[in-house]
């Protein structure tokens, strides 16, 4: 992982990666959505795509040799709800856990195990929510989410102390970390692996990825020579490049919009 460095906005050396990458014959543009498309909320479903943003993703869609995708910690229905996507839109939800590539992908199905560990890690994240002002719960098909960003610091960080030592060693369950979330998952799966499915899935030549979470270093480590990776905001990063927050990403889709549009034109 390199070290942090400051946030930049579209630099000289950014602006010709964004050129070199346009020109690639299969562009994938994967987005995560939360702090990336979009500013971070305190409610969850509050939070919407800054219109920029959606309008290049909805412009890129259009274009030939050129596949779009959300790849988010959300899942699948509540991506939908907020993002409201492009219809050719690929989607990856619940970190991996959930995947989208067209009207026959199967939904998430879970062994009896698989089920027997969920209901353990959701009991388990109700009780400290009634025990924590300010927390709640977000329930997905393979998993559940203990938010804190409205809770008082200690309180919170005691509460997932306790979920960390009860869960850690539960049979099925994988815990991450996040921007202010624990996330608890019976199906082991991360947005590095994600990208690495969809780059096979539409041979894409060059892969655009920008993210803002700890959950996204998986995508940026997934990434290969010729591939480009933008960290959103601060933070240690093993992205190429950086900006400072969801209102940069517009200028860098929208260079990234026009050169890919030129170079596709007759």
């Amino acid at each position: 992982m390199t070290a942090d460095i400051p946030s930049l906005g579209i630099t000289a050396e950014l602006r010709a990666a964004l050129q070199t990458l346009a020109r690639t014959p299969e562009l994938l543009l994967a987005l995560d959505f939360d702090g990336t498309m979009s500013p971070l909320v305190d409610r969850a479903q509050d939070a919407r795509p800054l219109p920029r943003s959606a309008a290049a993703l909805a412009a890129f869609a259009a274009l030939p040799r050129t596949t779009t995708a959300l790849v988010s910690g959300r899942a699948l229905a509540s991506l939908r709800l907020v993002a409201t996507p492009p219809q050719r839109t690929l989607l990856v939800g619940s970190h991996g856990a959930e995947t989208w590539l067209g009207p026959d992908s199967p939904a998430v199905s879970l062994t009896a195990e698989q089920e027997s560990a969920l209901e353990t890690a959701r009991a388990a994240v109700a009780r400290e929510i009634s025990r924590i002002p300010g927390t709640l719960a977000e329930n997905k098909p393979a998993g559940v989410v203990l938010h804190y960003r409205l809770a008082e610091e200690a309180a919170a960080r005691a509460g997932v102390e306790r979920l960390m030592a009860e869960l850690t060693h539960t049979p099925s369950l994988h815990l991450s970390h996040g921007k202010m979330v624990l996330e608890i998952s019976v199906i082991n799966a991360n947005k590095g692996q994600s990208l690495a499915l969809l780059r096979q899935e539409n041979g894409a030549t060059a892969i655009f990825f920008a993210g803002d979470d700890v959950t996204d270093e998986h995508a940026f480590a997934a990434l290969r020579p010729g591939d480009l990776g933008i960290k959103v905001g601060p933070g240690n990063t093993q992205a190429q490049f950086r900006i400072a927050a969801p209102a940069s990403l517009p200028d860098v889709l929208e260079l990234l919009l026009a050169e890919r549009t030129a170079y596709l034109s007759p």
